[in-house]
């Protein structure tokens, strides 16, 4: 890729919950009702300073260098993970791809039984579901209380709503691990064993689903439909409170969705959900995952790089009152505008996140989490570069626990680390010609602001009469 343009600017910087910014969900509600989200996302990619080859899709798709980091799906993954803490959007949305692929291509007798969910069925859902709040509103806790008076459930509700469902999903989440196999008996036979882990944790899943649909006051759905037993492991994952990886749905959503995977496990039945979920990567997660990427330091490393260029600033105007005080010739007034160059232009790249150092050599620093994977990673999960290219494969998994690392080994190791250690951490190439691009635009403005601003402070020096005190 070529020069950018002097215009440039950084995606903007998007917040970390996306009901703390009104324009960004304003944004993300006209976006989920689109229908071609494909386009819509090319369209505003270069608005956003993001170039055509790091679209979303060039990204999910492996469009980028493949080679290395940090511009791949797995490094994504890892942003989401590490930065953001929202892979499960990301997953969500790469099962639901899948799921799309697996049950158009299906072809067996059953798939009847699964229709699809119409965007008229889905209307009448919502417009029962706002009605049912609205009287939910007008009637009030004293009305709700009224009905269950003189009933088993008077107590529990005095208790709390939530009580009834509470005491029946206790005993799933006991150990906040929805996956745990539940014990059995020791058999010789190891065939039957599994089995009957197979079946123990199917039925675990079906009655955390069958707790969801309840909790929501929907009919457990028919268990003869197509994929059934998937739906039930999908419930579990990602929508039902407390799941490993919840989505961030709003309880209207999580009822919509739920009643809808009553009826049917067509994939129409997750249009809404799937909708804000690639809405949110496309306009929150990947702009920031590429703002992010542009940032080839790490903090300590930026830090140092702004208070070395700080220091370079506070000296090049030391230089030029000292010699605006000497006798020297006027001419050599204008000397420390080097140093102004190299300090104006070493801040400005560190306030997006740069080293100018580093981006001389189209460098960047090792993320904290890729440096101790060569001891912590067991042998055949390298690449064939022999080095890992990502996070570990459990984070492609479509189910699985939940994405919190505050217990991985290298977080304790890296907080140990001391300051110098962390400001000339390992580096490594920066192979993606796009980011090269990004990174040498900014690198450019940078040097411009600096040029100018050395320009002003020379010009000034060198017109003011001397004071020849020495």
């Amino acid at each position: 890729m070529g020069f950018l343009g002097l215009g440039y600017r950084r995606p903007l910087a998007q917040p970390a919950d996306r009901e703390q910014n009104v324009e960004s969900q304003q944004s993300l509600d006209s976006y989920t009702s689109q229908a071609d989200l494909s386009l819509k996302s090319s369209r505003s990619s270069a608005s956003a300073g993001i170039p055509d080859a790091l679209s979303f899709d060039k990204i999910i798709d492996g469009g980028t260098c493949p080679c290395e980091q940090p511009m791949t799906i797995r490094d994504f993954m890892n942003y989401l993970i590490y930065i953001e803490h929202s892979a499960e959007n990301l997953q969500f949305f790469l099962w639901h791809r899948d799921y799309m692929s697996r049950f158009h291509s299906a072809r067996t007798s059953d798939m009847v039984l699964a229709p699809e969910w119409t965007m008229e069925q889905q209307e009448e859902c919502f417009t029962k579901l706002q009605k049912e709040h609205r009287d939910a509103l007008k009637r009030g806790p004293v009305g709700t209380a009224n009905i269950f008076r003189g009933t088993d459930f008077e107590k529990r509700w005095v208790m709390g709503p939530k009580a009834t469902v509470m005491e029946k999903s206790s005993h799933v989440f006991a150990d906040s691990n929805p996956f745990r196999t539940p014990p059995m008996t020791p058999s010789g036979d190891s065939g039957s064993e599994f089995t009957r882990t197979t079946t123990a944790t199917a039925m675990s899943y079906r009655s955390q689903a069958q707790d969801a649909f309840a909790a929501a006051g929907i009919k457990a759905p028919f268990t003869i439909q197509p994929f059934r037993e998937e739906m039930d492991r999908v419930i579990a994952t990602y929508v039902m409170d407390d799941a490993p990886r919840q989505l961030n749905l709003s309880a209207r959503e999580r009822k919509q969705l739920l009643t809808a995977l009553s009826r049917t496990t067509h994939p129409t039945a997750f249009r809404q959900v799937a909708r804000s979920v690639e809405a949110t990567l496309r306009l929150q997660s990947h702009p920031g995952f590429v703002r992010w990427s542009i940032c080839n330091g790490n903090a300590a490393r930026v830090r140092f790089a702004d208070a070395l260029g700080g220091l370079l600033v506070v000296g090049a105007v030391v230089a030029y009152v000292l010699l605006a005080l000497s006798s020297v010739p006027r001419g050599y007034r204008a000397l420390p505008a080097l140093g102004v160059v190299l300090g104006v232009g070493t801040l400005v790249a560190a306030l997006k996140g740069m080293c100018v150092v580093l981006h001389g050599m189209h460098h960047r620093q090792v993320r904290p989490w890729e440096l101790f994977v060569d001891e912590e990673v067991p042998d055949g999960e390298f690449n064939g570069g022999g080095k890992l290219s990502g996070p570990s494969k459990g984070s492609f998994e479509s189910f699985g626990s939940s994405n919190s690392y505050e217990e991985q080994p290298w977080v304790v190791r890296y907080q140990k680390r001391n300051l110098v250690r962390k400001i000339f951490d390992r580096e490594v190439w920066i192979q993606e010609p796009a980011l090269r691009s990004i990174q040498d635009t900014i690198f450019v403005q940078a040097m411009l602001v600096a040029a100018v601003c050395a320009g002003v402070l020379t010009a000034v020096f060198v017109c003011v009469p001397g004071g020849r005190f020495y």
